[in-house]
């Protein structure tokens, strides 16, 4: 996962701004996995590249959406 250092530096309009950019390249990663999936030709290098790009932008959806939710002292 990408270095996070610069979610300190956000507000949390910016990291809600983020947040949607990443849905939607996610968004997007699952049309074009899917799309390459339905063709039978499919390149399973760059299959397997998508998903693992895929994952990595969920991690950092959940970090960045966590980071949005105030620690609650037990």
């Amino acid at each position: 996962m990408a270095d996070m250092g610069y979610l300190s530096l956000m507000n949390p309009e910016e990291i809600m701004r983020r947040v949607e950019l990443l849905k939607q390249e996610h968004r997007d990663l699952d049309s074009a996995i899917a799309a390459l999936a339905q063709n039978g030709t499919a390149d399973q290098l760059q299959l397997a590249r998508l998903k693992k790009r895929k994952l990595m932008l969920r991690d950092e959806i959940a970090l960045l959406e966590d980071s949005l939710i105030p620690d609650i002292i037990a």
